[in-house]
Protein backbone atom coordinates (compact mmCIF):
# COMPACT_ATOMS: atom_id res chain seq x y z
CA UNK A 1 0.00 0.00 0.00
CA UNK A 2 3.13 2.32 0.76
CA UNK A 3 4.84 1.79 -2.28
CA UNK A 4 1.33 2.54 -4.43
CA UNK A 5 1.00 5.65 -2.74
CA UNK A 6 4.66 6.36 -3.05
CA UNK A 7 4.49 5.61 -7.13
CA UNK A 8 1.11 7.68 -7.41
CA UNK A 9 2.77 10.77 -5.82
CA UNK A 10 5.88 10.64 -7.33
CA UNK A 11 3.22 10.36 -10.85
CA UNK A 12 1.59 13.48 -10.12
CA UNK A 13 4.61 15.25 -9.33
CA UNK A 14 6.37 14.40 -12.67
CA UNK A 15 3.24 15.06 -14.55
CA UNK A 16 3.60 18.50 -15.51
CA UNK A 17 1.37 20.31 -18.14
CA UNK A 18 2.94 20.28 -21.53
CA UNK A 19 3.00 23.95 -21.80
CA UNK A 20 4.70 25.18 -18.21
CA UNK A 21 7.96 22.58 -19.61
CA UNK A 22 8.09 24.43 -23.30
CA UNK A 23 7.67 27.51 -21.99
CA UNK A 24 10.53 27.00 -19.52
CA UNK A 25 12.97 26.22 -22.29
CA UNK A 26 11.86 28.53 -24.35
CA UNK A 27 14.50 31.46 -23.77
CA UNK A 28 17.22 28.65 -24.07
CA UNK A 29 18.21 27.91 -27.92
CA UNK A 30 20.99 26.48 -29.56
CA UNK A 31 20.39 28.94 -32.81
CA UNK A 32 21.61 32.32 -32.64
CA UNK A 33 20.08 35.74 -32.67
CA UNK A 34 20.31 37.62 -35.57
CA UNK A 35 22.69 40.19 -35.74
CA UNK A 36 21.97 43.64 -36.25
CA UNK A 37 24.93 44.71 -37.69
CA UNK A 38 25.35 43.50 -41.69
CA UNK A 39 28.53 41.39 -42.54
CA UNK A 40 30.17 41.88 -45.24
CA UNK A 41 33.94 40.80 -46.06
CA UNK A 42 35.78 44.02 -44.45
CA UNK A 43 34.03 43.65 -41.49
CA UNK A 44 35.08 39.75 -41.61
CA UNK A 45 38.08 40.09 -42.11
CA UNK A 46 38.63 42.62 -39.44
CA UNK A 47 36.75 40.58 -37.15
CA UNK A 48 38.93 37.69 -37.52
CA UNK A 49 42.36 40.13 -37.25
CA UNK A 50 45.42 38.77 -37.15
CA UNK A 51 46.64 40.66 -40.45
CA UNK A 52 43.76 39.04 -42.39
CA UNK A 53 42.50 42.31 -43.06
CA UNK A 54 45.14 43.16 -45.09
CA UNK A 55 43.51 41.14 -47.71
CA UNK A 56 40.41 43.39 -47.92
CA UNK A 57 40.72 44.96 -51.26
CA UNK A 58 42.20 41.19 -52.82
CA UNK A 59 39.06 39.15 -51.53
CA UNK A 60 36.65 42.12 -52.51
CA UNK A 61 37.86 42.84 -55.78
CA UNK A 62 38.02 38.63 -56.59
CA UNK A 63 34.86 36.56 -54.36
CA UNK A 64 33.08 40.16 -54.15
CA UNK A 65 29.72 38.89 -51.83
CA UNK A 66 30.68 37.72 -48.63
CA UNK A 67 27.70 35.12 -49.43
CA UNK A 68 30.62 33.66 -51.68
CA UNK A 69 33.56 34.15 -49.07
CA UNK A 70 31.50 31.66 -46.84
CA UNK A 71 32.06 28.87 -49.63
CA UNK A 72 35.35 29.48 -50.98
CA UNK A 73 38.11 26.38 -50.61
CA UNK A 74 41.76 26.52 -50.38
CA UNK A 75 42.68 26.31 -53.64
CA UNK A 76 40.94 29.57 -54.29
CA UNK A 77 42.72 31.94 -51.91
CA UNK A 78 46.18 30.00 -52.50
CA UNK A 79 45.64 31.19 -56.12
CA UNK A 80 44.68 35.00 -54.95
CA UNK A 81 48.11 35.00 -53.40
CA UNK A 82 46.85 34.75 -49.45
CA UNK A 83 49.67 33.44 -47.40
CA UNK A 84 48.73 29.63 -45.58
CA UNK A 85 48.36 31.24 -42.05
CA UNK A 86 45.97 33.62 -43.28
CA UNK A 87 44.05 31.05 -45.06
CA UNK A 88 43.31 29.00 -42.27
CA UNK A 89 42.28 31.84 -40.00
CA UNK A 90 39.77 32.99 -42.71
CA UNK A 91 38.28 28.80 -43.49
CA UNK A 92 38.95 28.11 -39.88
CA UNK A 93 36.31 31.54 -38.56
CA UNK A 94 34.04 31.01 -41.80
CA UNK A 95 33.12 27.36 -40.86
CA UNK A 96 32.48 29.02 -37.43
CA UNK A 97 30.36 31.42 -38.62
CA UNK A 98 28.50 29.27 -40.78
CA UNK A 99 27.58 27.42 -37.85
CA UNK A 100 26.29 30.68 -35.90
CA UNK A 101 29.37 29.90 -33.56
CA UNK A 102 30.96 33.28 -34.23
CA UNK A 103 30.51 36.70 -35.45
CA UNK A 104 32.37 39.45 -35.82
CA UNK A 105 31.80 42.67 -33.15
CA UNK A 106 29.83 45.61 -33.94
CA UNK A 107 32.31 47.83 -32.70
CA UNK A 108 36.09 47.14 -33.47
CA UNK A 109 38.36 45.96 -30.35
CA UNK A 110 40.27 48.67 -28.03
CA UNK A 111 44.07 47.50 -28.57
Amino acid sequence: MAWRQILFSNRRLLSVPSNSVTSGFASFSSKSNPYIVKVGIPEFLNGVGKGVETHIEKLESEIGDFSKLLVTRTLKLKKLGIPCKHRKLILKYTHKYRLGLWRPRAEPVKA
